[in-house]
C-alpha cells in the first residue's frame, strides 16, 4: 500500500473510532504529508532515525517548537496505529522527545497601573455604596496578598477581623498556609464588613462567605470578580485585558521581587509547592531589565 493510502486508513481510523472533526483530519493529513515530502524514507517503513532526521529538519527550517511538538505527535498517533493493526511491530516514534517549548512570561500589570487601580477604586469607595467598598476589598486584598481568585472568594466571613495581620487560607491540595494582610486590605475589608452588618440589620442572609453571593456557590464567583476589575480598569483609564485578577497576583509577586523580597518568602505566600514555579518571576524581572538597557541606556539604539 502506498503511503497516501496508509495515511487515509489513518484518519479513517480517528474519523470512525475517535471522532476527530475534519479540521483536525486535515491537520493530521497536512502533518503526515509534509513527512513523505521532507524525507527521504517510506512514511510505512520509517525507522527512529529516520523522523530524528525529520525533527532536526523542522528545526533548521525555522520552524516554531510548538508546530514541531504537533508534528510528532501526529507522526507517533500514526505509527501507534500501524502498531496496533499489526502492520509494523514498533512505534518508532515513541521515544524521539519533543523539542523543549519555551514557557511563557506572565504579563505583569506596572506598579503605576496598580497605583491607578487602586486610587480608583478608593474614591468609588468613599460613595459608602456597598458595590463600592466590596470592589475596593477586592482589589486591595488581591495585590496586597496575591492569593488566588478562588482562594479569596472562597474566604469564610471569619478569615478577617479588626486587628488581622494575617490570613489562613487553604490552598491547591488542601494546604493551609499564613498570608500578611496590610494595613490598607485590613481597612477596606473592614468598611466592607461593617456595610455587609448593616444590610444583616435590614434583614438580608447572613452568609459563611466573606463575598457572599446569591448565586448557586453562595460567593462571588470568579468569572463575577474578574468582570468587575474590567470596569475598574476602564474607570482608572488602564487598559481592560491587562487586567485580571491571576495578572494582579503577578503583579504582587513580581513587585515584591523587584523591591528584594526573599524567593522563598514570596513562594511561601504565593503557595507554589515548587519553588521553581516562583522562579518564572525573576525571568519577568531580568527581561523587564534588558528591555529597560536597551531602551534607556545613552548607548542604546532606543
Amino acid at each position: 500500500m502506498s503511503d497516501a493510502g496508509f495515511i487515509d486508513g489513518f484518519l479513517e481510523m480517528l474519523a470512525a473510532e475517535k471522532g476527530r472533526a475534519a479540521n483536525s483530519l486535515m491537520a493530521y493529513r497536512r502533518d503526515l504529508e509534509d513527512f513523505c515530502e521532507h524525507s527521504a524514507a517510506k512514511l510505512e517503513t520509517a525507522e527512529a532515525e529516520d523522523l530524528r532526521d525529520y525533527i532536526a529538519g523542522l528545526q533548521k527550517r525555522g520552524m516554531k517548537a510548538g508546530t514541531v511538538a504537533r508534528r510528532l505527535s501526529a507522526l507517533r498517533q500514526f505509527y501507534l496505529f500501524l502498531y496496533s493493526d499489526g502492520i509494523r511491530s514498533d512505534n518508532p516514534a515513541k521515544n524521539i522527545e519533543s523539542p523543549r517549548q519555551a514557557q511563557p512570561l506572565p504579563k505583569v500589570l506596572s506598579e503605576s497601573d496598580v497605583d491607578r487601580l487602586l486610587d480608583t477604586a478608593e474614591r468609588a469607595a468613599t460613595s459608602g455604596k456597598p458595590e463600592a467598598l466590596r470592589l475596593h476589598a477586592l482589589v486591595e486584598t488581591l495585590y496586597a496578598t496575591g492569593l488566588r481568585i478562588s482562594e479569596l472568594v472562597g474566604l469564610p466571613r471569619r478569615a478577617v477581623g479588626p486587628d488581622s495581620t494575617m490570613i489562613m487560607v487553604r490552598g491547591k491540595g488542601g494546604r493551609e498556609r499564613m498570608v500578611p494582610l496590610g494595613t490598607k486590605a485590613r481597612q477596606a475589608l473592614m468598611a466592607y464588613q461593617r456595610a455587609l452588618d448593616v444590610s444583616l440589620k435590614k434583614g438580608a442572609e447572613r452568609s459563611p462567605f466573606l463575598f457572599p453571593s446569591s448565586g448557586v456557590e453562595g460567593h462571588l464567583t470568579r468569572r463575577r470578580v474578574g468582570q468587575l476589575l474590567k470596569d475598574l480598569a476602564v474607570m482608572a483609564g488602564v487598559v481592560p485585558s491587562a487586567v485580571s485578577p491571576h495578572k494582579l497576583r503577578h503583579a504582587f509577586a513580581t513587585h515584591l521581587l523587584a523591591h528584594g523580597a526573599d524567593l522563598r518568602a514570596v513562594q511561601q505566600m504565593l503557595g507554589h509547592a515548587d519553588i521553581s514555579t516562583t522562579q518564572i518571576y525573576t525571568h519577568v524581572l531580568e527581561e523587564r531589565l534588558k528591555s529597560l538597557v536597551l531602551t534607556k541606556h545613552p548607548l542604546s539604539d532606543g
